[in-house]
């Protein structure tokens, strides 16, 4: 699979939006145009193997990962308890 060429900083976006549970491949897919396969190569390429690996493990089967899985709406979380 070949990657697009993106710089440094665009590189380290897309790995923080793919390490934070709550965004979505398909967000990513909008943003930058990388399908989850390629998220997940850009994660293998990047990564010291311990740490894809870890990464591979807490996300394989989350359903935050992808939007028609969810459970909640998009955005973010907010409590009944808290102010409006």
């Amino acid at each position: 699979m070949k990657l697009p060429d993106l710089d440094d900083q665009t590189k380290d976006r897309i790995i923080e939006m793919a390490w934070e549970d709550r965004t979505p491949f398909e967000a990513i897919e909008i943003q930058y145009g990388l399908k989850e396969q390629d998220v997940i190569a850009l994660m293998r390429q990047e990564m010291k193997a311990s740490s894809f690996k870890m990464w591979r493990k807490r996300v394989s089967g989350r359903n935050s990962k992808h939007l028609h899985k969810r459970s909640f709406a998009v955005g973010i979380f907010k409590s009944s308890n808290q102010k409006s």
